[in-house]
């Protein structure tokens, strides 16, 4: 999602969970505008937490995500058809229970944002959006759907909302909820009771390449703490840890899952990040669309690629990428050591001819032009397994 900065003193937006990773000696950092946890040092730091979470399992706080609601207005079918017109996905295949990755586009068919979209009823959708662009994205669809007979409801502040992430998470979640977490496939959500607390959105979906659930409770500090506290509990057995933002990078990046202002932007279109499987050209029209028949016709100038840095060096974003004639040819949007592979990796975006598997490139790194190789991506994937089975209940 959103590019973490350094700390500056200024206002910094707090989750209902920001005294507690105070407690518990979380390193704070101005994410987006949000003081968030980028690692626990009391728990090992980033690579504990990420190797936690490849491994077992972790929970992160990121209740600075935004909330939408779009639903129902005077007209049924108002909700879909504004949700049709302002995202790239097909949200008419949803069914109800089941989400999507997809996409708010400018007319140019670069990004707004990235979301995540819910079917909650026929006529009743919950997009999740970035932390950093919540009070743009909210005017965005408000005046996108102005045309349309639809509610359009921001409710960022309503929820905490906690990712549960790795192979034992649900193993975990299943003693906090009455809920049959084994019937509930990958991207496919449900309501239930959790800690007591009933009608909780519960959703098999993560942005750390794992197996994992997001949840959704009331939004005040004593219920958040209480939650927390209980996942906590319940992950006792299985060596769970709180997880931060740095982690949440990395294991993003194995996964190659975006990262908004680093893979996508407002500069770069559907295309050139490749994600074109979750964009639904076939659909009447939506926001963007034109514009991406016509690049579509033009061809790709640049392309999104992974790196595998060959000579010692770690390739961070915005880092120079030549070819091996010593021309410039691109640059890198993320890069990091992977804690999983044990290999320095990066995204970059380098012209289509510099993109086939096994082409040897150079990053720039402090003045040095050091030797990577594209590979093939995502640089880790997880093996499918069989939902686990429910092994208790609240």
């Amino acid at each position: 999602m959103d590019s973490v900065t350094s700390s500056v003193k200024t206002e910094l937006r707090k989750t209902p969970l920001n005294a507690l990773h105070r407690k518990l000696g979380a390193k704070m950092v101005n994410f987006g505008g949000w003081d968030m946890p980028v690692e626990y040092p009391s728990s090992g730091g980033l690579m504990a937490e990420h190797k936690a979470v490849r491994g077992s399992v972790g929970v992160f706080d990121v209740s600075h995500m935004g909330d939408i609601r779009i639903h129902t207005g005077k007209t049924p079918g108002g909700a879909l058809a504004a949700v049709q017109h302002i995202s790239m996905n097909d949200a008419s295949k949803l069914a109800i229970g089941q989400a999507h990755y997809s996409a708010m586009l400018n007319p140019q068919g670069t990004f707004v944002d990235d979301v995540i979209v819910h079917r909650l009823a026929d006529d009743d959708f919950l997009l999740v959006i970035n932390a950093g662009t919540r009070e743009k994205d909210i005017q965005w669809v408000r005046q996108n759907t102005a045309t349309y007979d639809c509610v359009v409801e921001d409710l960022s502040d309503a929820y905490t909302q906690l990712a549960i992430q790795g192979p034992r998470a649900a193993e975990v979640l299943q003693k906090l909820t009455d809920a049959d977490l084994s019937a509930i496939k990958n991207y496919w959500f449900t309501q239930g009771t959790v800690c007591g607390l009933p009608n909780r959105l519960i959703c098999r979906t993560g942005y750390t390449g794992e197996d994992g659930f997001e949840i959704y409770v009331p939004g005040d500090v004593r219920t958040s703490e209480a939650v927390w506290n209980a996942v906590i509990e319940a992950g006792r057995e299985f060596g769970i840890i709180p997880c931060g933002l740095g982690a949440r990078n990395t294991l993003r990046l194995e996964a190659k899952m975006a990262l908004y202002e680093h893979e996508i932007s407002d500069s770069i279109n559907v295309w050139e990040a490749g994600l074109d499987r979750y964009c639904k050209m076939e659909k009447i029209d939506f926001v963007g669309r034109a514009a991406l028949a016509k690049a579509s016709s033009a061809g790709l100038k640049r392309t999104l690629v992974g790196l595998e840095m060959v000579e010692r060096g770690i390739a961070r974003d915005g880092y120079r990428v030549f070819d091996s004639a010593g021309e410039e040819v691109g640059v890198v949007t993320s890069g990091s050591p992977s804690p999983t592979l044990c290999k320095n990796i990066a995204l970059a975006y380098v012209p289509p001819v510099h993109a086939a598997v096994g082409t040897f490139l150079h990053v720039e790194v402090r003045s040095q032009r050091i030797k990577a190789q594209v590979v093939s991506t995502p640089f880790y994937k997880r093996a499918k397994k069989t939902a686990p089975q429910a092994v208790g209940t609240a």
